[in-house]
Order: structure tokens, then sequence, then C-alpha cells
């Protein structure tokens, strides 16, 4: 038999060519469950080349219960943070036998909603959800009846796993770095105010503040989004302003890498001019020109919870809360403390 040009061969005809019968030909194709002497098994392969017979994978999910995928809604790919934290999941997910579909909303709350509902339409297995904003769509999922990780600071609900990090206290760790060189001003470039997580990344850097008996000057906090433009922006309103802050938290690799682009069209270097810390740094934080001081996320522990939380999943509630790591680069000015 040739191979089919509409690709409608079955595996009863497989089973005729290689002389056996329908369920030995299932057993070679899912390697079980009754084991298949070698002879048989060969001419069953051949067959299956010969037809150019494919397994149906939708009518296999359906006999199974289980599609093998998993889906992964993201805001922005080309965050540095999203994608290094995209690929963690997409290796872990692979070591389970899954396959990840990707999702990128592009910062579109109107293409994260198609996107949540063609991945629901395609069954997948569970989502992993890192939301455009502060409103995820929560409860179109948890509808479907499929299992839910959330990659962002939401508030905790039933039915939902939550990975966390508690980017309070990071926040003011890395704010209270600067610190202890010495430095009485600090200034934040946040990230969008009506996001969760920079709300917490500003309550950390006003509890480092508070710790030293200082003042937060409201004035210097700088709103952008989570990218490069963002911080280049926000800079260069801040040099508008006059107002550029002897020390700087950045609320993102991304962030901090455009900052010091703009700074330097001003003729001002980091760390000489303005010490500089950031928020969730990937590997490029140490090949960037200063290294950067940063709170890294152990991505590859958190990409593993989350993948155990979707496989054993129950229905309840779960949260796993993971340690940061602060990471000295030479943003922050510690060579130029310790040279002084």
């Amino acid at each position: 038999m040739a191979k089919s040009p509409t690709g409608n061969v079955t595996r009863t005809d497989v089973a005729k060519i290689a002389g056996t019968s329908v369920a030995v030909v299932s057993y070679v194709i899912n390697n079980g469950p009754r084991p298949v002497a070698e002879a048989t098994r060969q001419r069953v392969l051949e067959a299956i080349k010969q037809t150019g017979y494919r397994p149906n994978a939708v009518a296999r999910a359906l006999a199974s219960g289980s599609t093998k995928t998993f889906g992964l809604v993201v805001p922005n790919i080309g965050n540095p943070f999203v994608a290094s934290m995209a690929h963690m999941l997409l290796q872990e997910s692979m070591n389970h036998g899954h396959v990840m579909l990707l999702g990128d909303a592009g910062d579109d709350r109107k293409r994260e909603l198609e996107i949540i509902q063609g991945l629901l339409n395609r069954q997948v297995d569970g989502l992993f959800y890192n939301s455009v904003d502060r409103h995820p769509y929560i409860d179109v999922i948890q509808a479907s009846g499929t299992p839910l990780v959330m990659l962002d600071r939401i508030e905790p609900r039933p039915g939902v796993g939550m990975l966390r990090v508690n980017e309070r206290e990071a926040a003011c760790q890395v704010t209270a770095h600067l610190l202890s060189h010495g430095y009485q001003q600090v200034g934040m470039i946040s990230g969008p105010l009506d996001m969760l997580n920079a709300q917490d990344r500003i309550h950390g850097w006003r509890d480092a503040l508070a710790q030293k008996g200082l003042l937060a000057d409201e004035a210097m906090i700088f709103p952008a989004s989570y990218t490069r433009q963002g911080g280049y922006d926000a800079a260069q309103r801040m040099v508008a302003s006059g107002r550029v802050p002897r020390a700087l938290f950045t609320s993102n690799e991304g962030q901090a890498i455009g900052c010091i682009r703009a700074l330097s069209e001003h003729g001002l270097r980091v760390p000489q001019d303005v010490a500089l810390v950031c928020f969730n740094g990937t590997d490029q934080s140490a090949f960037h020109v200063p290294t950067l001081t940063t709170v890294r996320q152990p991505l590859r522990d958190m990409a593993r919870s989350a993948i155990a939380m979707l496989k054993n999943w129950d229905g309840d509630a779960k949260l796993a809360e993971f340690p940061h790591h602060l990471e000295i680069g030479e943003s922050c000015g510690c060579q130029l403390t310790q040279q002084e």
C-alpha cells in the first residue's frame, strides 16, 4: 500500500500489511501495555513507514484523558526575566513528557484572553499564567476546570496554585545594600503603579529607607513599563526634572539597561555618578557593562515546583514560596567604595 495522499490511513491498514492485529499495532505505537516480539514490532514499524500512518493525537488524548501539553501565558516574551522563566518551564515540562504551548499577549489584555481561550479549547493539561496587569482572567480558567499556576503576584484564592518570592523583602534588601555604601538619597524606577508587584517593590524601597531613618521622597519614584524602553524613558524624565539621585533602584533588569543608556547620553556614569541596583536579574546581568547588582530568583526550582503542582493537582489552593538571592555586580559601586 502506498502512502495515502489524504493521510486517512488507519491502524487497521497497518495491521493488514504487518499481518497482525490492530491491538498489536496499538501496543507498538504506545509502547505497551503488553510486550510485542521484536520481529513483530519491526513488521509493524515497517508497515507504519510504508503507509505513512500517523497516530491521531486528539483521539489518543481523549482516550487517555491527557493531551500531554501545558499552556504558558506571558505578558511579553521580550522581557528577559519572563523569557528565562519560560525557558525553565519548557525544559521541565519536556522532562515530564509534556509539550509547552506558549502564548505571548504582547502586553494586550484582549489578546491575553484570546490566548487563554485558545489554550483551553486545546484541552491543555494545565496553565501557567503571568498576567498583563492586576486583573487576570482566573475565573475563565477556573470555569473550565483546568489546573492553574499563577507566576505573578495575586491575592491568594482557593483552587489556584501560586509561586511567590517575597518581593517586598527582596526590594528592601537590595535598597539597603545601596544605603550600606553610605548613600543618603536613593531614587526608584518602579513598575506601573497599578500592578501589585510594583507596589511590593515600592514598599520594600520605603522599608529600607525607614530602617535607616531616612524619609522616602515620593517625587523620586519614576513609574515605567518593565522594559528597556521604560527604563530609558524614566531616566530621561529624571534628568529633565533635575532630580537625578546619587543611588537608584530599578525594578527589573530591562529597566536598568535602558536607564544606564539614557544616563550615558547625559554624561552620567554608573556607578561613578549614579550607583544602581535592580530586581529580577537574569544571566545577562553578569555580561552587561557594568555588571549589574541584582536580585535573582531561583527559576529552576520555581519551574520544578510549578510542574509538580500541575502534575499533582487536586483542586486545592497551593502556594510555594522561594528565597531570593542578592548577586553583587559593579553597578552598585562596591568596588569604588573599597577603593576609597
